[in-house]
C-alpha cells in the first residue's frame, strides 16, 4: 500500500533489490561465487570501487615509481580523480572522447601517453563496453598499464569474457544503484596472477578493519532493503532531488558532489559480503529482465529524430543499469530535464560537468582541451531500467523527449 505522505519515486537505475531472507546472511563465500558466475579470478574485495582503484594504483606505483600520469576519459564520475589524493605524486590527464561516444579520442589518446604514464583507465560507462582494444595497444608501446573501470559494467562481457579481463587490472563497484550491492564495496582483480597477488599485499596493508565504517554500512544495508521501493524512495531520494534542483545545484541533484572526505578506506565485513551472495544468486535472470526490457526501449528512442542511444559494439554484451541518451543538442536536452527531471520517473543526468568542472577535483587533474566531453556532458541524458519503470511510465518519457524535440523543430521553422 503506497504512504499517503509520499509520492511515487523511480531509483535512477535498476538496483537489485534485497529481499529479507537475504539478510539472514547464510551465504558464505562472496568472492567463490562471483569467480564462478562471471569468469574472473577468485576476487579481492574492498569497501568501494574508489578504494579498488587506489589499491590498483597504489600497486603499480610500487612497480614504476617513476611514473606519475593516469589517463582518464574526461567525462567520468569525479571520484575516479579524487582517488589520486590517497596516491601520492601521481596526476589525472583527462583526456578527450569520440564525439557522441563514451570511447577515447584515439588521437588524442596516443598524443597524451608517453614515458610518465602510470596508467590508462578504459571505463565501461553506464553499463555499455568501452574499446579496451586500442588502449592495450597505446599502453603496451609505452609500458603502461590497462585499468578497466567497470564499476557500472558488473556481469557485461567483450568476446564472450568478463569485462575487466582484458586489461591487467579490472574492477567493478557494489555501491547502491549499481545493481548488486553492499551498500559500498569493490570486486578487484587481475588475469595476471602475479599481479592478483601483488593487490593482494596492497589490500592487506591499506585496508583495515574499521568497527565505526562497518556498523554504519550495515545499517545502510538494512535502510536499502527497507527503502528501495518507487512507495519509499521519495523520503531518501526524490525530495532530497527536488529540493537541490530547486536552490539550482544541479551537482548536488545527481549526487556529483563528492570530495576526498567521501573515501574512506577499510575492509568489506563478512557479514554483508554473506548478504550480497545471497542476493547474488538473482543477479543472472536479473540482468537478462534488465536487457530485455532495454532492447525493447532502445527501440523506441531510437525513432526519435536525432536522439542516440549508447549501445555496445559486435561481440559485445552489456548491462543495463539505465539507458545513456544523446539529444541533437544541449538545448533540448535541457528542454527535456525540465520535463523529466523532477517528475519521479527515473530520469536524470550521469555526470554534470567533465572532471575539469568540479572544483574539488582540480587539484589532481592537469587541464587538457576535451570538447567532444563537454558536448557529451551538455548532451545526455539518463532513463531507468528499473523493473518498476512501467511502460506508463516509459510512455510519458517518451512523449516529454518528442516534446522537447518538437519545441526546437518549431524554433528552426519560425
Amino acid at each position: 500500500m503506497t504512504c499517503v505522505f509520499s509520492r511515487r519515486q523511480l531509483p535512477p537505475t535498476a538496483g537489485l533489490p534485497l529481499h529479507w531472507r537475504d539478510l539472514a546472511g547464510r551465504h558464505a563465500d562472496f568472492s567463490a561465487d562471483l569467480a564462478q558466475a562471471l569468469g574472473i579470478p577468485p576476487p579481492l574485495l574492498t569497501c568501494s570501487g574508489t578504494a579498488a582503484l587506489i589499491i590498483a594504483l597504489r600497486t603499480l606505483q610500487q612497480r614504476q615509481p617513476d611514473r606519475y600520469q593516469v589517463i582518464v576519459p574526461a567525462w567520468t564520475c569525479p571520484l575516479v580523480a579524487l582517488a589520486v589524493h590517497y596516491c601520492p605524486s601521481l596526476k589525472i590527464i583527462p583526456c578527450d572522447i569520440r564525439r557522441g561516444s563514451i570511447n577515447f579520442d584515439r588521437q588524442k589518446l596516443a598524443q597524451l601517453c608517453g614515458s610518465q604514464t602510470l596508467a590508462i583507465v578504459v571505463t565501461h560507462l553506464a553499463g555499455r563496453v568501452a574499446d579496451t582494444d586500442y588502449a592495450i595497444h597505446v599502453a603496451t608501446a609505452n609500458g603502461a598499464a590497462v585499468i578497466e573501470d567497470a564499476a557500472q559494467s558488473m556481469g557485461a562481457k567483450n568476446a564472450g569474457k568478463s569485462v575487466g579481463l582484458a586489461g591487467d587490472i579490472g574492477f567493478f563497484s557494489l555501491a547502491m544503484g549499481k545493481g548488486l550491492t553492499t551498500a559500498e564495496g569493490g570486486v578487484l582483480f587481475s588475469r595476471s596472477a602475479e599481479l592478483q597477488a601483488a593487490l593482494a599485499r596492497q589490500i592487506a596493508s591499506d585496508l583495515p578493519h574499521h568497527a565505526g565504517w562497518e556498523l554504519r554500512r550495515i545499517t545502510e544495508l538494512w535502510c536499502y532493503w527497507l527503502m528501495y521501493h518507487p512507495d519509499r524512495l521519495d523520503w531518501v531520494y526524490g525530495r532530497q532531488q527536488r529540493a537541490a534542483l530547486k536552490r539550482g545545484d544541479t551537482v548536488a541533484a545527481v549526487g556529483d558532489d563528492f570530495t576526498v572526505d567521501d573515501i574512506p578506506l577499510h575492509t568489506l565485513g563478512h557479514y554483508r559480503q554473506r548478504v550480497a551472495a545471497a542476493a547474488f544468486r538473482r543477479f543472472p535472470l536479473w540482468l537478462l529482465d534488465n536487457r530485455q526490457r532495454a532492447e525493447r526501449r532502445v527501440v523506441a528512442l531510437e525513432r526519435l529524430p536525432g536522439v542516440t542511444v549508447m549501445q555496445d559494439g559486435a561481440e559485445q554484451q552489456g548491462v543495463w543499469p539505465f539507458i545513456l541518451v544523446l539529444m541533437p543538442d544541449g538545448a533540448s536536452r535541457d528542454r527535456a530535464m525540465r520535463r523529466l527531471w523532477s517528475a519521479g520517473l527515473g530520469v536524470t543526468r550521469l555526470f554534470i560537468h567533465v572532471l575539469s568542472g568540479y572544483p574539488a577535483v582540480l587539484p589532481f587533474i592537469q587541464p587538457t582541451s576535451t570538447p567532444n566531453a563537454e558536448d557529451f556532458a551538455a548532451r545526455s541524458l539518463s532513463i531507468s531500467n528499473s523493473h518498476w519503470v512501467r511502460e506508463a511510465d516509459f510512455t510519458r518519457i517518451l512523449n516529454a523527449l518528442r516534446t522537447a524535440l518538437a519545441t526546437e523543430d518549431a524554433a528552426k521553422e519560425s
